[in-house]
């Protein structure tokens, strides 16, 4: 069951602006990831369906945060079809994210109140994700969809959408400047913030400070487009 409320989930994600995405297939590398990224000032985050036995991981990762008391908010990425999302959600999963859209795994996030953030690359996805009750939907993969231009062409017509690009979004002020100007209520970031040598060289101060930093810069980019 997962312990914050869609309303938490969702709320928070919208106050910070910033989702850090990862996969880690060592569960004592992966609590560190989350350590760090809690350092840093980010609560939302995403661990990826990518690797065997990843649910796994999740669920013995969300365990201990949830003994802990951790004010992490973990979910669920990369998840497809229903089977798998039930499989993290009874795990723990406070979230759950995926590259599509689909109607049942909508369905089953409806009926377990979990907020279900799908990846869509075109209005017509957008609006039907929103009809089955996404509150926010993942552009992905953000920069071949069109980059921030999408995002502010999509709220031309649909200024309601709540739009979160992930993929082509880089740990940079221009980067992230771009994105939340045009539009976007939060970023993903990857690979790029929680890069593989930093991992590999337990440099986790690194990726706190990182986080940190894209977290000012989301701040910023917001008080920007609203002057």
């Amino acid at each position: 069951m997962a312990r914050f409320s869609r309303l938490e989930v969702l709320t928070e994600l919208m106050r910070g602006g910033l989702v850090p995405l990862f996969y880690e297939g060592d569960l004592q590398v992966a609590r560190k990831i989350v350590e760090a990224c809690l350092e840093g000032g980010a609560r939302v985050l995403e661990f990826t369906n990518r690797g065997d036995f990843a649910w796994q991981v999740f669920s013995e990762l969300e365990k201990g945060l949830a003994q802990a008391n951790s004010p992490a908010i973990l979910g669920a990425g990369t998840v497809d079809d229903a089977p798998t999302a039930a499989l993290f959600i009874a795990s723990g999963a406070n979230f759950i994210v995926a590259p599509t859209f689909n109607v049942e795994v909508a369905r089953l996030c409806n009926r377990r109140k979990i907020p279900y953030i799908p990846g869509c690359a075109t209005v017509t996805e957008i609006a039907t994700a929103e009809e089955w009750g996404a509150e926010v939907c993942k552009v992905f993969p953000g920069q071949q969809v069109g980059g921030p231009e999408f995002i502010r062409a999509v709220h031309g017509p649909r200024p309601w959408s709540n739009l979160m690009p992930t993929g082509g979004v880089s740990p940079t002020r221009e980067s992230i400047y771009a994105w939340i100007e045009a539009g976007a209520c939060a970023v993903g970031l990857g690979s790029q913030l929680i890069s593989k040598q930093r991992v590999r060289q337990a440099e986790y101060a690194r990726v706190s400070e990182d986080v940190r930093q894209a977290l000012v810069w989301v701040q910023e980019a917001r008080q920007a487009r609203k002057s």
